[in-house]
């Protein structure tokens, strides 16, 4: 027996498996991102922990570009195409096609192409992977009560994270099971298809036209959608102040973020030795990833909580500010356990106000325009944290080890929650008026 969704009663928390097509949507969710964590790990293993080839700032700063840059490209694009075309049929096609691309960078792999190759293909890998991501959160509205959007969103990109985790994980096992070079990098490489292909299960479960788009608020010719696609997302966002707010904030966060990744790699590839029961190396990455994934992880619990208790302005000031505080207390000092701290803190307090930004995205756009947003709202944030990393590879030691650039983090974060409380004012004039 299953649940009946009424968009003007809130379900309980607990209740939402209870839901069948929201329980679907969780599978799909899960099994992409599942692929994509060991996806993703595999390449980083193959190209920066691989003992058959070198990695320097710019070779880390261009992998990371390379898991960013795809959705930046085809945003625009893919947002026109969520609200133009049935959302199911997407979801399918584009998880068949990247279970080819996948293959396809696996065989590269196992002749050992260079690594301009690899990030090329891995380019269009994750180029589909973003769009699918956009298609899942522009559907979540289609499978549960507006009201319990916070408390879905808790769930679904939370537990969709600690799987991304898992996967990540599977494929650090799998790369001493087969071996960290080239062939064995290969072989850890082509289990995603596994996830991928799941995926296009779960999809196709889903009845025609459940996922939407309810209506299509498009010109005729698919070429005007797609190329209108960018200017009615930002039209959309720019007329919900909620939103405009939102997108400081993870503006800050996102900078904040990337430049955190890149010196958490190098330290964890030329600093850090291992620390009692710490390791550094890949190792060290994963647990880094798995402090994360506990901070992601109660993140998803306590934030529905903390919205109600003490609303979501509140909480998203108040999760940037932690951030900054965990930047300069554990941060600062740069030691294997300390940074493991910050991990956990500055991946559970970006949770905290992703979930809180994604919800007012959901609410306050428009299905017809909903998954133009979410495609700007990838663009614009992929591209930030492109241009992050980049001006941070520039100036960055080898070995990661630079005060100054924990300092620019949390400044980026003080800025962020100042540029937030200003945004926010709109919303409020907006109200009065």
């Amino acid at each position: 027996m299953t649940l009946v969704v009424d968009d003007n009663k809130k379900v309980p928390a607990r209740q939402l498996l209870a839901l069948r097509e929201f329980r679907r949507l969780l599978y799909l969710r899960f099994s992409s991102q599942w692929a994509d964590g060991l996806f993703q790990t595999g390449l980083a293993g193959a190209v920066i922990f691989n003992p058959e080839r070198g990695a320097d700032p710019l070779t880390i700063a261009t992998g990371f570009m390379t898991l960013l840059l795809p959705y930046s490209i085809v945003g625009p694009f893919a947002g026109a195409l969520l609200d133009r075309w049935d959302r199911r049929r997407v979801l399918v096609v584009a998880s068949l096609l990247r279970a080819v691309l996948i293959l396809t960078a696996t065989v590269g792999l196992l002749v050992g192409a260079p690594s301009g190759l690899l990030f090329l293909m891995s380019l269009m890998v994750l180029g589909v992977t973003r769009f699918m991501g956009s298609g899942l959160s522009a559907a979540l509205p289609h499978v549960v009560p507006e009201r319990n959007l916070v408390q879905a969103n808790s769930i679904a990109v939370t537990l969709g994270s600690l799987v991304a985790v898992l996967g990540g994980g599977c494929a650090i096992v799998l790369r001493k099971v087969f071996g960290e070079d080239d062939y064995g990098s290969g072989i850890t490489t082509s289990f995603a298809i596994i996830g991928t292909l799941l995926a296009v299960l779960f999809a196709v479960r889903f009845a025609r036209g459940k996922l939407g788009p309810d209506e299509v608020d498009e010109p005729d010719g698919a070429f005007m959608a797609v190329a209108r696609g960018l200017f009615d997302g930002a039209k959309a966002a720019w007329n919900a102040p909620r939103v405009v707010a939102g997108f400081v904030a993870l503006f800050a966060h996102r900078i904040s973020q990337s430049i955190a990744l890149l010196m958490a790699v190098l330290l964890m590839r030329y600093y850090f030795t291992d620390f009692g029961w710490l390791k550094a190396g890949l190792t060290g990455l994963g647990e880094i990833a798995a402090f994360a994934g506990v901070g992601i992880f109660i993140a998803g619990l306590i934030t529905p909580k903390l919205v109600d208790r003490f609303g979501r302005h509140p909480v998203i000031i108040g999760a940037l500010l932690l951030v900054a505080a965990a930047m300069a207390g554990l941060g600062l000092p740069m030691t294997l356990p300390t940074m493991l701290g910050a991990a956990f803190l500055l991946f559970g307090a970006g949770q905290v106000i992703k979930l809180c930004v994604d919800a007012v995205i959901q609410a306050d756009i428009g299905d017809e325009s909903r998954g133009r947003v979410f495609s700007l709202y990838d663009m614009i944030f992929n591209v930030t944290q492109v241009a992050a990393i980049a001006v941070a590879a520039a100036v960055i030691p080898v070995n990661g080890h630079s005060h100054g650039l924990i300092v620019a983090t949390i400044v980026f974060y003080l800025l962020g929650a100042v540029g937030y409380i200003f945004a926010s004012r709109r919303d409020h004039a907006t109200h009065v008026v």
